[in-house]
């Protein structure tokens, strides 16, 4: 799966890949096929720490765009690598950028597996969550199968672009409240006051990793 995930990468311009993990034995395996990897502690709280310990390590400079692909998205489509390190660019003020797709079905909406994403008008994350937000208070009650008409339920992809000097600052901040009771690290950004901002995808990003169901699901779609 990790060599998936690091061609993806490669397919996306980007000028250099780099495989992030605290497992001697993804390191052998990214090896072997030709990949470089990079041994990190194994205490980071997060991807984007773990990330931020490779930019040091490597000597990478504050301007620097650095994507976070997880290792669980074995067909997530390299356009969509670029396009989030793109909207970073366009939004200077930003110290991250991210993606998501609509929501078009109840049951996704509901899903805690599924995390959502409510923005601003100008596409800045306001809030992520694995519960159904926004919450439409008259329309989303027992009984109703439909989606309230009107409200743009957005599903955040797992997607993350930085700089590196707001890579540094993301480290020096304590873990949030709300990041480790959603589980969701993104929300210590925004606990600490800095902005994310939000495009949407694409393209559809193809299905993640999250439960041994889902990887004979990505196994067969890959062949």
């Amino acid at each position: 799966m990790v060599q998936h995930v690091y061609e993806r990468a490669t397919a996306s311009g980007a000028s250099g890949v780099v495989v992030a993990t605290d497992d001697a034995r993804i390191v052998s395996a990214v090896e072997a096929f030709g990949g470089l990897a990079c041994m990190t502690s194994p205490a980071h709280h997060s991807g984007t720490d773990r990330i931020a310990e490779v930019a040091d390590l490597r000597g990478w400079p504050p301007d620097l765009v650095v994507v976070n692909l997880q290792g669980d998205e074995p067909s997530m489509p390299a356009a969509l690598v670029a396009q989030v390190a793109d909207d970073l660019e366009c939004h200077p003020e930003a110290g991250m950028s991210t993606l998501s797709t609509p929501i078009t079905e109840r049951a996704e909406l509901f899903d805690p597996h599924v995390v959502k994403v409510v923005t601003d008008l100008a596409g800045y994350a306001l809030y992520f969550s694995r519960a159904p937000v926004p919450w439409h208070r008259d329309e989303l009650v027992a009984g109703n199968d439909d989606l309230p008409v009107g409200v743009a339920f957005q599903r955040h992809i797992g997607l993350y672009a930085y700089r590196v000097g707001f890579l540094r600052r993301f480290v020096a901040w304590s873990p949030a409240p709300i990041e480790q009771a959603e589980a969701l690290e993104q929300l210590r950004v925004l606990w600490h006051g800095g902005a994310i901002h939000v495009s949407r995808a694409g393209e559809p990003p193809g299905p993640g990793v999250d439960t041994p169901a889902d990887l004979h699901k990505v196994e067969a779609l890959l062949g």
